[in-house]
């Protein structure tokens, strides 16, 4: 079983211009994964296969197109993926279909790191895109993810609405895309065995035999909520005193946020967060320094947020399933609600300094321990069944994470829906019941 790679849709006029445009488009991936779309350059991705800028644009006249090409070759990968896997399981269960799929994206993920295979740019920067490329690439990657939505068919889930199935198959996608980040720690040739434990976890959940979904009053005692709100404002937090200057510390903070995650750290510029609030760059300059120092904060602001939550459900007493459960809870809902969306981890990439890149990526690595840790909870007071913490931790990062881009899959989500539609089916399983 090996996962089939389609190159670009347009079929090249000659063998000699396919061969080079190959070429170009592995290297042209490999730096936009470096650099990010807003920050790569067409003369940086021409220099990397001995051509000049003016010779590149033979090919492809701007960065842009380039960039497109480089998202519609990833996403064909991907579609291709899901299509093998329904052709080799089409009468098996969605669960067979599914660790298909993730087999087959280990293969492919190992492919890309050994060099047997080309480089596939990224998702992180989708967003970056000007309209005018969007359309195409959206509406390819809407059409891809409807293909894996396919996946979860079956007598399974003949039960679950529309809703459901949209938020299931954006957990497994973003599981697959967050697989890459941390598959490296492994070698190549444990990729499958990798895959093969986070299919399983994602299908079967974290609960032990018999442990059911802990209701509201179960929760409800360790207040990670007002943890998570708190996190925001530290001075004040225990007085409910926020100042007009707090208030609008936090807009811009938002504002910035929100375009991280969409154009990347390059593409939030100062006009675009100034209009984003309808003030003027004046404005910007009057309540931050620099947009350097106002993303370091919105970094601060995520880490500050997911850690405290995380900490405080690590040292809560009870069973460390219902502690697992109210942390991804209350700060799924919390990207959903008012203070929220938390900064996007693919941000991280696009950072210009790689000093302050290599101190996100520590900070990530800590509190995907403080997850880790919390799981071990769990296998040692028998509220979870026996997994591997460090793969488990993984998941759960990237449901987190991931629910920072809901509303596009599931329209019309909220904080008090999320637990039913999303955080529930994270913990206890893709093919579990609705809630």
């Amino acid at each position: 079983m090996q996962p089939s790679v389609p190159g670009t849709t347009l079929p090249p006029p000659t063998a000699r211009f396919q061969e080079k445009r190959e070429v170009l488009l592995d290297a042209a991936a490999r730096h936009f994964n470096a650099q990010g779309v807003k920050g790569a350059t067409l003369g940086e991705i021409a220099a990397q296969v001995g051509l000049v800028t003016t010779s590149l644009t033979y090919y492809y006249r701007k960065k842009e197109d380039l960039a497109t090409a480089c998202f519609l070759r990833a996403i064909a990968a991907h579609e291709a993926l899901a299509r093998q896997a329904q052709a080799e399981a089409p009468a098996a269960t969605a669960a067979a279909r599914v660790l298909c799929f993730l087999q087959l994206h280990a293969q492919l993920l190992a492919g890309m790191d050994s060099g047997s295979q080309p480089a596939l740019i990224g998702f992180a920067d989708i967003r970056a895109l000007p309209e005018a490329q969007a359309a195409s690439v959206f509406a390819a990657y809407n059409g891809m993810f409807r293909r894996v939505r396919a996946l979860l068919d079956g007598p399974e889930t003949a039960a679950l609405g529309r809703d459901d199935l949209n938020a299931r198959a954006h957990l497994l996608l973003s599981a697959a895309h967050w697989l890459r980040a941390w598959v490296q720690r492994h070698a190549v040739d444990d990729y499958p065995r990798v895959a093969q434990r986070q299919g399983q976890l994602l299908l079967q959940g974290l609960a032990a035999a018999g442990v059911a979904w802990p209701d509201a009053t179960s929760l409800a005692p360790l207040g990670l909520d007002a943890v998570a709100a708190a996190a925001l404002h530290p001075a004040g937090a225990s007085t409910g005193n926020h100042t007009a200057d707090d208030h609008t510390a936090d807009a811009f903070l938002r504002a910035a946020t929100m375009l991280v995650n969409e154009q990347g750290y390059r593409g939030a510029s100062v006009e675009r967060i100034s209009a984003r609030l309808h003030v003027t760059k004046g404005s910007f300059y009057h309540h931050n320094e620099t947009k350097h120092d106002l993303i370091t904060a919105c970094f601060d602001r995520s880490f500050a947020v997911v850690g405290q939550t995380l900490r405080a459900a690590a040292g809560a007493p009870g069973p460390a399933w219902q502690r697992a459960c109210a942390a991804t809870d209350a700060l799924v809902r919390f990207q959903l609600g008012s203070q929220g969306p938390l900064l996007r981890t693919s941000a991280t990439s696009a950072l210009p300094d790689e000093p302050q890149r290599a101190h996100v990526r520590r900070q990530l690595q800590q509190l995907t321990g403080v997850i880790a840790g919390l799981l071990v909870d769990g296998l040692e007071d028998g509220s979870l069944r026996p997994h591997d913490p460090a793969i488990a931790a993984q998941l759960l990062s990237s449901a987190i994470n991931a629910a920072a881009e809901l509303q596009r899959w599931v329209p019309g989500i909220s904080p008090a829906t999320s637990t039913a539609l999303y955080t529930r089916p994270a913990l206890l399983g893709l093919l579990c019941s609705a809630g």
